[in-house]
């Protein structure tokens, strides 16, 4: 198991990290949190070489993708960097990538309720106004869970603030801050139910943020 005491908060700065392969060949990943070696909750960053692909495969718990870089494809689609999506429970696909790209992915870690298909491309979604200065981009809700992208303008401070159900954070570009340290783009963040903190930036900075969804978890 690898970061699986949900009580605890977590900082991966994923540029440090080495790639290793996959069972699949030119797939390799970087694993921030893993329950077992090929099955159960798993959070990663993923990289598909040129012309190469994944065995068609379910989903029990379902899977979620925030494309990094590159063209992410599957049966059903072509994903540029900046596509955010959502596939349910015991949905299936085969995929792969001919030009090569990076991926940060969640899987198994739906509830078996959470049955909606997303598909989004960031880069034409709305920016909605949000606290002070931030704009908010939100991707998906169900219940107490929440996505959304987040962009700080330079200098913004926000609110020290309690995380409900807990948040996670991986940063797209620029630099978060807090007063617990700094994380630059690639630097993944999970804080455990009712932590606190008092962000800012320095620099224009897009987060990607999970709220709500440790609630409990132990």
């Amino acid at each position: 198991m690898l970061n699986m005491d949900f009580s605890k908060r977590v900082v991966v700065r994923t540029n440090d990290e080495d790639w290793v392969p996959s069972p699949s060949a030119g797939v390799d990943r970087k694993l921030l949190e893993r329950e077992e070696a090929e099955r159960g909750r798993a959070t990663s960053l993923v990289r598909y070489a040129q012309n190469s692909h994944f065995k068609t495969h379910q989903h029990p718990a379902g899977e979620e993708i925030f494309v990094l870089d590159g063209v992410f494809s599957d049966e059903n689609g072509n994903y540029p960097a900046g596509t955010y999506i959502r596939n349910p429970p015991d949905s299936k696909h085969a995929p792969f990538s001919e030009n090569g790209c990076v991926l940060f992915v969640k899987l198994h870690q739906f509830d078996p309720a959470d049955t909606a298909t997303v598909r989004i491309n960031t880069n034409e979604a709305e920016w909605l106004p949000g606290y002070g200065g931030l704009q908010v981009m939100p991707l998906h809700s169900f219940e107490g869970e929440h996505v959304a992208l987040v962009k700080w303008p330079a200098g913004e401070v926000f609110k020290p603030h309690r995380h409900f159900g807990g948040e996670e954070i991986f940063v797209l570009s620029g630099e978060f801050i807090d007063e617990h340290g700094r994380y630059p783009a690639g630097s993944w963040l999970r804080s455990p139910h009712a932590s606190e903190h008092h962000p800012r930036v320095e620099q224009e900075t897009i987060i990607y943020v999970k709220t709500g969804h440790l609630f409990g978890a132990a």
